[in-house]
């Protein structure tokens, strides 16, 4: 969901942002109040809430383990902090490194297709954040990151933190305060890209973790050429200038730093039916085949590229394809699906379920299908997005490069779906893949 690289690679990177992308629109899409479809797994000839089953696939039905043991997490999907359907959050506990100093952030979206934490400052204590030290640029100023996304940017300090998620630490890494710093610090190449994102109310959320495939949110790239890099030094006033960090010093993956169960990350979202539920429920498992509850058990196993890409063939054309759960429908281009228009925007509003298949191949040639289904968006949600439902396994739309499909929280309902992380980056040996 996230940019990596904010001047040189800023297209291929600015479908992360899908989510925030929508969330506007969802803004006045999403209900308050309860009601909603079932989250039963069954399918069948179902017409209840308005979704004539008759012509979908059976829907996926992996139930989540329990959120107990401590290399778990509990993952709740509903109206949130801004009312946008399909954001996946989790609570995160941030600490003063080395102290009791903590403090626990709810209703941060959980994020697959990024990398590192990011937290809105003004949902923070300010006694907490005057705690937390400030990173310190090579050239002596603070150390600030803009980080793009398809809608606008987010634009903050970066800092040093323990990060505590279940019952697993991340000690010392980088994080990233959104909105910490006055506007007149933005810098002009952050500014071009769109409106400011800096509030919770702005990403729909109270931050984003981003544990995805890569161990950095930028890695070498920023690492070696301040021209290609997303972090600015800014020693004083508005006279923020962009800089080379070195990879220990950038905003990092957490799980990559736990003591244990840090080669990768499973979410289990529980399933929900083709009418949509008010609310859904999910586990984030650390480890991959390091404890009895999380070993590798998917049908498909795909190596990917360093950021967690796919190749797909879809609709005829081969795309670009992630997992991302950071995007709140199925995102691609599709001129035969018509759009919905008025307040529900670039949502597809198709006059019959439409079943779809894209055929998925990875960067070691391993493929397999993935399977969804698109749903018109004024029957899950109401012409006028007021029918009280937040989790939808069958929303799309068409949003940001014509060249992805973007398989976003729809697909994982009812799947576990595994991130292995690149460790080879680091000087392991594990290459990055997905699975489910």
């Amino acid at each position: 969901m996230l940019t990596q690289r904010l001047q040189t690679t800023i297209l291929h990177w600015l479908r992360r942002g899908a989510l925030f992308a929508v969330a506007a629109l969802a803004l006045g899409v999403a209900a308050c109040g309860g009601g909603g479809g079932s989250s039963s797994s069954s399918s069948g000839n179902n017409t209840s809430g308005g979704v004539d089953t008759s012509s979908l696939p059976p829907l996926p039905s992996q139930q989540p383990i329990a959120a107990t043991a401590p290399n778990t997490v509990p993952v709740t999907v509903n109206g949130g902090v801004a009312g946008v359907p399909n954001i996946p959050t989790v609570s995160v506990t941030v600490c003063v490194s080395g102290t009791s100093t903590c403090t626990t952030v709810n209703n941060v979206q959980l994020d697959t297709g990024s990398f590192g934490l990011r937290l809105v400052a003004s949902a923070l204590p300010a006694s907490f954040t005057s705690a937390l030290p400030v990173s310190t640029a090579a050239s002596g100023g603070t150390l600030a990151e803009c980080t793009a996304f398809a809608d606008g940017y987010t634009w903050g300090t970066v800092r040093t933190a323990d990060v505590k998620i279940g019952g697993e630490t991340a000690s010392r890494i980088p994080i990233q305060f959104i909105g910490d710093l006055a506007s007149a610090t933005v810098p002009q190449a952050c500014s071009n890209i769109g409106a400011a994102q800096n509030t919770a109310s702005d990403l729909g959320a109270n931050g984003i973790l981003g544990i995805g495939v890569a161990l950095w949110d930028c890695g070498p790239s920023c690492a070696n050429s301040a021209a290609n890099s997303n972090y600015y030094s800014c020693p004083s006033g508005a006279n923020c200038t962009s800089t080379t960090v070195a990879t220990s010093l950038q905003v990092a993956n957490p799980v990559a730093s736990f003591a244990a169960d840090n080669n990768g990350v499973i979410l289990q979202m529980a399933p929900v039916s083709y009418n949509g539920a008010a609310s859904a429920t999910g586990t984030l498992v650390f480890g991959i085949g390091t404890e009895s509850n999380n070993t590798l058990s998917a049908s498909h196993r795909f190596q990917t590229t360093q950021w967690g890409d796919l190749s797909a063939a879809f609709n005829g054309a081969t795309l670009t394809s992630f997992l991302d759960s950071g995007s709140n429908a199925l995102f691609f281009n599709d001129s035969a699906l018509p759009q919905c228009g008025g307040s529900l925007g670039t949502f597809y509003c198709p006059s019959v379920p439409q079943s779809l298949s894209a055929a998925l191949t990875g960067v070691d040639g391993s493929s397999g299908a993935a399977t969804f289904a698109v749903v018109s968006a004024a029957t899950l949600l109401g012409s006028g997005g007021n029918n009280g439902n937040f989790a939808l396994n069958d929303l799309g739309g068409q949003f940001g490069s014509s060249a992805d499909l973007d398989l976003g929280l729809p697909f994982f309902y009812g799947r576990y779906v595994y991130f292995g992380l690149n460790t080879a980056a680091n000087g392991g040996s594990q290459a990055p893949y997905v699975a489910f």
